[in-house]
């Protein structure tokens, strides 16, 4: 939802992914999207997504170029995953699972409007 200002409601309660993770997998899904866009996806900030990217870019995870006024981002995906319990898994495989779960949702939610 978004409030009046145009602004996200947040999400109360914890979720089982991380911010880092949604605004990567928005990218993932769109190399060109304005950060506008992602964080409407994402149900957060502006300002918290310019931060999420800051934090990939300096770690290595994501680059940029510039193209006029908009810009193209890069994933890197043989980037490790930071937790010690994910060890050796890639960011390629971490977003293999959730585009793949999101294009399989988009699939029964247009098989549901079909029967409708």
């Amino acid at each position: 939802m978004v409030g009046v200002d145009g602004v996200p409601e947040p999400h109360t309660g914890w979720t089982f992914l991380t911010s880092h993770a949604r605004v990567l997998a928005s990218i993932a899904d769109n190399h060109n999207a304005r950060i506008r866009d992602i964080a409407m996806r994402c149900r957060l900030t502006e300002r918290a997504v310019q931060k999420i990217i800051a934090d990939l870019e300096r770690d290595g995870y994501l680059s940029h170029t510039r193209n006029g006024r908009a810009n193209s981002y890069r994933i890197d995906p043989s980037g490790i995953l930071r937790h010690p319990a994910e060890a050796g898994l890639t960011v390629a495989s971490l977003l293999s699972m959730l585009l793949k779960d999101e294009a399989e949702r988009k699939g029964v939610i247009e098989q549901v409007r079909a029967d409708s």
